[in-house]
């Protein structure tokens, strides 16, 4: 394996009822504090009031940023950065999933900055500092709540980019698996597919000597995989929903990817066709990742055996390297199939007609893909294969 440093400063509290930790956790960084939040499901399931009468206990005072985007938009951190200049915010306070927790990151960057926030994104600014933030996380996907990553789009230029700093990682993240009991079948579907994205981009590599890494990613998969069908079956069980949720931040804190890079590619890629589109993140993964392992697949037959088999029980017996390997993305995709992800682009009606330009949004940085490096052609045909 590869020379590494790993940090990651973020406080996990796990469990039910932990909700309390809030009068804790933010009086250490100050009483002037910006909540963010989605769409309003917060409000629906009783989380907001909850959250608010823990604040008013403490004696701080809340502004607010409501309405973040499953695409969180360039626009809407830039409200945010408004709020915390304005209001003299000290700490903000993401509650909901992972867009929520990215737009806070960028807020809490933006605000210590005198230009644009979409000078971060894009990396023409690397920032000095942030604010201090938490979360309450309430959908298993992303992985944000315990990473300084984030993803950004400019609706406006059709633009979709992932970003991070050192000054982004949550001081605290509190995850209550209660507080996933009302997050809908597709989206539940939906965050499955995402955090197993997560550990396939960090599978793929070419480093010698990962024994262990290579087990944990595998071990993850294989207990998701398990845990999902049944979850899908009772969305209220609460062991499962711990289960999934836990899942989902192993699998993006950096502890599978110590020793190597990862490839990350297929998510380059996704970020261009909902930049265009606006889908879901999610359900572009489940569209091109599949499609993406065949592509690369001579890159290293032999990695995508031992995904085949040790994940998806494929028998080599009598078969060649590359046949086990295709078996198991094909049972990749029957598995995500039988989840009720989508399986093609034109399953949000996207046809050819604009994979050029998806392709030119997924090249703005040139050649990318630490497994196989990706041309403008190889991206195209990636996008064919998944109409």
């Amino acid at each position: 394996m590869d020379n590494f440093t790993y940090y990651n400063p973020t406080k996990l509290i796990f469990g039910k009822g932990e909700l309390e930790q809030l009068k804790n956790e933010i009086p250490q960084y100050g009483d002037k504090v910006l909540l963010i939040y989605g769409g309003g499901s917060i409000k629906k399931n009783g989380l907001y009031d909850n959250v608010l009468s823990l604040l008013e206990e403490i004696n701080v005072s809340v502004s607010e940023l409501s309405g973040v985007e499953p695409n969180p938009r360039l626009s809407t951190v830039n409200r945010g950065v408004e709020i915390c200049k304005n209001d003299g915010i000290q700490f903000i306070l993401a509650v909901g999933g992972g867009s929520v927790i990215d737009c806070a990151k960028a807020v809490a960057a933006g605000a210590l900055y005198d230009g644009d926030a979409w000078d971060i994104v894009t990396r023409k600014h690397i920032p000095e500092g942030a604010l201090p933030l938490g979360t309450v996380l309430t959908l298993a996907a992303t992985g944000s709540e315990m990473n300084a990553g984030s993803v950004i789009t400019n609706w406006e230029t059709k633009e979709k980019y992932g970003w991070g700093s050192p000054y982004t990682f949550p001081k605290f993240s509190i995850l209550d698996p209660v507080n996933t009991f009302t997050v809908p079948r597709d989206q539940t579907v939906y965050g499955i597919v995402d955090m197993m994205s997560h550990v396939f981009e960090q599978y793929f590599h070419h480093v010698s000597n990962t024994p262990l890494q290579d087990r944990l990613c595998e071990s993850v998969l294989m207990t998701v995989m398990e845990a999902a069908p049944k979850l899908l079956e009772n969305l209220q069980d609460y062991e499962l929903r711990e289960t999934i949720l836990y899942s989902g931040t192993i699998a993006l804190n950096g502890s599978l990817q110590m020793g190597y890079r990862g490839d990350w590619a297929s998510h380059n890629i996704e970020h261009a066709v909902s930049a265009v589109y606006d889908i879901p993140h999610a359900g572009g993964l489940a569209i091109l990742f599949p499609n993406w392992m065949k592509f690369t697949l001579d890159e290293n037959t032999s990695r995508a055996k031992q995904l085949a088999v040790r994940v998806f029980g494929v028998n080599p017996e009598g078969k060649t390297d590359r046949e086990t390997a295709i078996e198991g993305i094909d049972k990749l995709r029957e598995f995500w199939s039988s989840l009720g992800a989508p399986s093609t682009l034109g399953d949000y009606d996207i046809n050819s007609e604009n994979l050029e330009l998806v392709a030119d949004k997924a090249m703005i940085n040139g050649e990318f893909g630490n497994f196989k490096s990706l041309k403008k052609e190889d991206v195209i045909a990636i996008l064919e294969n998944s109409l």
